[in-house]
């Protein structure tokens, strides 16, 4: 009699422990144990799984994110779908695999992840008191390889400055700059630029000197979603090389510019000096704005005409006489008249070696503007 009745009581058993566990709340909800990367765009599982395995598709199941409000990404209640309580960001994108839900499977799907969705889960069963958490990490799809290009040159530091330049990440990378050894260089801050679409962009400075292989990296990397992108340069030594000779070219023709200017100040200077010698040599004084020289010249040639009227009215010795005078004077007035047109020539000279200095001067300032123009180009 005993014998029979050892199955029934090991079975009623068996059910009184599994009841018993139940209701002490030893069913765990269990996750992954690394975060969830996605890419933009794709459709993503987030695991969560009951152990043990129990039907749960009558209980109530939510999906929620702390952060938000409302906080519920998905809800289940009585074997429904509880749209109305879902945040508006999550309405349509997701669902459980209900066929699953018997075994305790209450994994969330969420299509087309978005930039946004990144964050943490937890999944939680309220009559079981129990809950998991899942990390999801959001990464762009496609990102760009980095460009890099020469910036400027710094001829403070002896250098040269490079740029790099990659698109389309997230989350925000960072930039490193190294050497042909692998050694980090020291490089400006990075600067980063978010799009519409919540892609980042990033750029980054360094200025770089000569060395046994002139070969630098930029490498661009994301380590929450282990991508990385880097590109190689290499800067001949003939640039450096470039860069020093431009120097001491444009201090050589600063020198020359200087140069020019001083003999244009000298040449000036005895210009300036001749006139006024001789000015003193034949001064001439201004009296109702004409000149006593100019005065003198008008007496001259009124005698003159007097005089030569006598001579057509007078005869002889007289005639003779009369007319010795105004030769001398008519002669005197064409050496004066010489004379300023000789000063005149002069300074016309003096005027046209200044200007064609002030020539020079300006060819000399356009040549070092236009070798600086290409220096930095």
């Amino acid at each position: 009699m005993a014998g029979l009745l050892q199955p029934p009581l090991r079975i009623i058993s068996v059910l009184h422990l599994l009841l018993a566990h139940f209701c002490r709340g030893q069913f765990q909800l269990t996750g992954p144990p690394q975060p969830i990367v996605a890419t933009l765009g794709d459709d993503i599982i987030l695991p969560c799984n009951l152990v043990p395995g129990a039907d749960v598709a009558g209980k109530t199941l939510d999906w929620t994110r702390p952060e938000l409000d409302p906080r519920f990404v998905f809800v289940w209640r009585a074997g429904q779908d509880l749209v109305n309580l879902k945040n508006p960001s999550y309405k349509g994108r997701t669902s459980l695999f209900t066929g699953e839900l018997k075994h305790g499977n209450i994994s969330l799907k969420l299509s087309n992840v978005k930039p946004s969705d990144g964050g943490r889960y937890k999944c939680y069963i309220p009559d079981l008191n129990t809950e998991s958490f899942v990390e999801l990490v959001v990464a762009s799809r496609v990102v760009s390889w980095p460009t890099i290009s020469l910036s400027r040159l710094d001829r403070n530091k002896g250098g040269v400055v490079l740029q790099c330049e990659s698109a389309g990440w997230y989350p925000e990378p960072e930039v490193f700059w190294l050497d042909g050894e692998g050694n980090l260089l020291s490089a400006g801050p990075t600067e980063t630029v978010r799009g519409p679409d919540d892609l980042y962009t990033v750029s980054s400075r360094v200025t770089v000197e000569k060395r046994h292989s002139n070969s630098f990296t930029c490498r661009v990397q994301q380590n929450s979603t282990n991508q990385t992108r880097e590109t190689h340069i290499h800067v001949p030594d003939d640039f450096f090389e470039v860069q020093s000779s431009s120097s001491s070219t444009t201090a050589g023709l600063a020198v020359s510019l200087a140069v020019c200017i001083l003999i244009i100040l000298i040449l000036g200077f005895f210009v300036w000096k001749f006139k006024t010698k001789r000015s003193s040599k034949h001064p001439e004084t201004q009296v109702d704005g004409v000149t006593e020289e100019q005065k003198e010249g008008q007496q001259l040639m009124t005698h003159e005409t007097v005089q030569m009227k006598d001579l057509n009215k007078g005869r002889g010795e007289r005639k003779t006489e009369n007319s010795k005078w105004p030769l001398v004077t008519r002669k005197r007035f064409k050496e004066e008249k010489n004379m300023l047109k000789e000063e005149k020539k002069r300074r016309e000279e003096a005027e046209e070696e200044v200007q064609r200095k002030n020539q020079e001067l300006q060819e000399k300032t356009d040549e070092v503007n236009h070798f600086n123009l290409n220096s930095i180009i």
